[in-house]
């Protein structure tokens, strides 16, 4: 996503986000029959696995006969297909994905069957940081079209390698939507998470009892190099919309790249309620004078309860460019320390002066108390959606800034 700079006269960039009720068209958009290496709906295998919300556990998986999830998932083998239909599946306890693993190749995939959407509801559990949703604990797996909601921690859980997670919507989650992080607390540093893409994925109204620890998505803590992040949407989490935490006792994380994405009205739900002490924050991207270079690159923040960007305390050397952040309660980007390199991000709206501190040259436009020329390419309302390619489409009064 490229951000389209139209100057045009000076107007204040309205803060009212209808953004509701626009993943209907995208589920499963994509092409089928897309490559291992280009993420997408994959084609119908012949030889795959069928669950359903109806299934048995000893049926035969087959399309006229289909088994459960869990069933699915324990005679999937690597390189093979399960195909999740349509439905709610009430579930008490966490799926594992613990093995299976494909290769780079031909991944194990776990989908939606096209054109349907499998919901998988932990409404069952108790909010516990032992009860996650679905828990992707392998690698060389490809996660397609499958809503998760109402878990009692992670809405989905990622401790495995080279994995595609894509299309996926984590919702109404009692912790992070979708978090990376190690599998357990003996895991060494080497099989941290890795290298897995998170593609035109939304997280939304993830909410835990204290009001301060649920964010979008979460690669935090302890992940690996090469996790990316690539148009996605976190919009009315309680705490943020992406959260890169560091702390000392874990040192630092792999670096993270953020491209082509949105997070907006973090920091309350979608009903307009808030609660407990989160940080509010678009893209938190650091803790504890750990410096990180993470990316970030081409991303919006609009209408965030605190900061749109911020450092949060990452001394290290990232990149900024491309970004746009708008009507933040407090900073648009504060960065108030490390040494990051700023190039041709606009700030409008701010609720108070941008601070950056590193290699800031005349391509940006931050906030000091006025709206610069390419602010008028954001006014009006913002709306969002997927392409058929699953790239993320933002307008602001019915204005595409995206391409």
């Amino acid at each position: 996503m490229s951000l389209v700079r139209v100057p045009a006269r000076r107007r204040r960039v309205a803060l009212a986000v209808p953004l509701a009720g626009v993943m209907a068209a995208w589920l499963l958009g994509a092409a089928v029959g897309a490559g291992a290496d280009e993420p997408g709906a994959p084609g119908l295998a012949a030889d795959a696995l069928y669950a359903a919300p109806d299934g048995d556990a000893d049926a035969a998986g087959t399309e006229d006969d289909p088994t459960t999830l869990t069933a699915a998932l324990e005679r999937v083998t690597a390189g093979g297909t399960v195909y999740l239909r349509d439905g709610g599946y009430a579930l008490e306890e966490t799926v594992t994905i613990a093995g299976g693993d494909g290769t780079a190749d031909a991944r194990t995939t776990l989908s939606a069957y096209p054109g349907e959407t499998p919901v998988l509801d932990f409404s069952a559990q108790e909010e516990d940081p032992a009860n996650r949703g679905l828990a992707l604990n392998a690698s060389y797996w490809h996660l397609y079209g499958i809503t998760v909601e109402h878990a009692g921690d992670n809405g989905i859980f990622v401790s495995g390698s080279d994995n595609v997670i894509e299309r996926t919507v984590t919702r109404h989650n009692r912790d992070s939507g979708l978090q990376l992080s190690r599998a357990t607390s003996d895991t060494p540093e080497s099989e941290w998470p890795a290298n897995n893409l998170v593609l035109s994925a939304v997280s939304h109204d993830n909410v835990d009892s204290d009001g301060e620890d649920a964010d979008g998505f979460a690669p935090k803590l302890t992940v690996g190099p090469g996790n990316v992040f690539r148009y996605t949407v976190a919009h009315h989490n309680i705490d943020d919309g992406y959260d890169l935490y560091t702390k000392s006792d874990t040192g630092a994380i792999g670096a993270v790249t953020i491209e082509d994405s949105l997070a907006y009205a973090n920091g309350k739900l979608s009903d307009g309620s808030q609660s407990g002490d989160g940080d509010r924050n678009g893209y938190k991207l650091g803790g504890e004078d750990i410096g990180v270079d993470h990316v970030l690159r081409g991303n919006i923040a609009h209408g965030n309860g605190k900061h749109g960007f911020t450092y949060n305390r990452n001394t290290g050397s990232m990149t900024v460019s491309g970004n746009v952040s708008i009507g933040s309660e407090e900073r648009n980007f504060n960065f108030d320390g490390g040494s990051s390199v700023f190039r041709d991000n606009v700030s409008c709206d701010s609720g108070s002066n941008d601070r950056t501190i590193g290699d800031v040259d005349a391509s940006n436009e931050f906030w000091s108390g006025e709206n610069g020329a390419s602010c008028g390419a954001y006014a009006g309302a913002p709306d969002w959606s997927f392409a058929e390619d699953g790239s993320l489409v933002v307008t602001f009064g019915g204005v595409r800034v995206t391409d």
